[in-house]
């Protein structure tokens, strides 16, 4: 206590040994818990105020981030979650991690490690050295994830795409499940999920929409209505309902503004179809090539999957490469793709169960520990797999949505035979009806339940 209540033997070193080593002890303890507070009792003056202002600034950011996130969560990832704001967070992680360095090495520096004892001195340097470039690392280490989720915003989400509101108090989204693997010419809309979720309370209804369904209707604003005003209705499997992205993208003056919006004629040709078959509007779509799935897979060091029958890797109608035998097993992005979308002996609507199968086992395992630890392959995975029209300015808001529906279960609807719908010649009245049906199931879940009275 004597020593820093002088101060003279802080600033102005003895020769003594036992006071330079407890001098030694409390500069570095002093510069870890409060950085550029050494700089101040024994060093340079305005390095360590500008250290300790720094230090206070993020501490106070830190706050009111903290309080962000409890009490305006939507408002705060709205800000942090685009481009600039993740490019802000970067530069001060980057900054804050250099100037610990500096604070860190320049109290090894004031410490006068040749004036101690050897014993002393082995201490003081390692002990030191370690609350110097461990807090450095782990700001170093932050800074490399958010510059990976700033690549993954900038390359997914449109920055000058303004906000959309919710239509009937719903955000819905098309899950398009793109096919390019290495047998096949070109990505095709294989798989289309409609994805719809209520504004307020975050209840959501999954509704499969198969890919072999037939006389897909158009609206009468939409550009597929000239050439097909009674629906998709050729005879050739052309005009299955995933044939109208292969039509759109054969025809791409029908939709000449879709690219410059993110989009792309095939894309938006297969939304005017699935908001038809639906009755609901699509304000989203999110198209994710399966082919590149696999690496997304790999990423998370593969996935844990309960095989009921053998699935076999081979091209549709050419000779079994292997079988993917049944039981539990752990996959690597291979197997879990061709799991996925093997067509061999399979009818369609098995190889819809497996895929939703493999995208629950995904989604499963992206805990924090696997973001953690692989966060940086992860979104590599993302921006070569995922196609998206969502506005970054959405993102905080769509984020806080999620969680809402994360704490209630999710409703699904299959449009297949299973659930009466006839694939072939479809009632599409008759889907209408099914699809309000299950947003109205949905919403009785997320109803609040009255107490009975007494």
């Amino acid at each position: 206590m004597t020593l820093l209540a002088t101060g003279t033997p802080i600033r102005h070193p003895t020769d003594r040994p036992e006071v330079m080593q407890r001098r030694g002890w409390w500069l570095v303890l002093i510069g870890f818990l409060l950085p550029g507070s050494a700089q101040v009792l024994a060093g340079s003056r305005r390095l360590g105020r500008f250290g300790i202002g720094a230090t206070i600034a993020l501490l106070v950011l830190l706050l009111v981030a903290a309080i962000g996130w409890f009490a305006w969560r939507s408002a705060l990832l709205s800000v942090v979650a685009n481009s600039i704001g993740l490019l802000v967070m970067e530069a001060l992680l980057v900054a804050y991690a250099i100037l610990w360095l500096v604070l860190g090495f320049d109290t090894l520096r004031l410490a006068r490690l040749p004036r101690m004892a050897g014993g002393a001195r082995a201490g003081i340097a390692a002990l030191s050295i370690i609350v110097t470039v461990a807090p450095a690392a782990l700001a170093g280490y932050g800074a490399t994830i958010v510059d990976a989720s700033r690549g993954l915003v900038s390359d997914l989400f449109d920055f000058a795409r303004p906000p959309v509101e919710p239509v009937d108090g719903r955000f819905t989204f098309l899950l398009l499940g793109g096919d390019a693997g290495e047998d096949r010419q070109g990505l095709r809309a294989d798989s289309m999920t409609v994805v719809t979720v209520n504004a307020e309370t975050g209840a959501a209804t999954m509704i499969g929409v198969p890919r072999n369904l037939r006389n897909a209707p158009f609206s009468e604003g939409s550009p597929m209505w000239e050439p097909y005003p009674n629906g998709f209705d050729c005879e050739s499997s052309d005009c299955y309902l995933n044939g109208t992205y292969t039509y759109g993208e054969a025809n791409p003056d029908l939709y000449p503004d879709a690219l410059a919006n993110g989009s792309s004629p095939g894309i938006e040709a297969t939304r005017d179809a699935v908001e038809g078959v639906t009755g609901l509007e699509l304000q989203f779509f999110v198209l994710v090539d399966m082919h590149g799935f696999s690496d997304l897979v790999d990423a998370l060091g593969g996935v844990e999957l309960d095989v009921t029958e053998r699935v076999p890797i081979a091209i549709e109608g050419g000779p079994v490469e292997a079988w993917i035998e049944p039981g539990v097993q752990r996959m690597d992005g291979y197997h879990a793709l061709w799991y996925a979308r093997s067509r061999a002996g399979s009818s369609d609507y098995a190889r819809m169960e497996r895929q939703r199968q493999v995208q629950e086992a995904v989604i499963s395992q992206f805990t924090p520990e696997t973001l953690l630890t692989k966060y940086a392959q992860l979104s590599a995975a993302g921006q070569d797999m995922v196609q998206t029209d969502v506005p970054q300015s959405m993102i905080g808001s769509l984020s806080q949505l999620a969680l809402k529906t994360r704490q209630m279960p999710i409703t699904n609807l299959e449009l297949v035979p299973a659930s009466g719908v006839n694939t072939g010649d479809p009632d599409f009245d008759q889907i209408h009806a099914m699809v309000q049906a299950s947003l109205a199931e949905a919403d009785a879940l997320a109803a609040p339940t009255e107490s009975p009275q007494p």
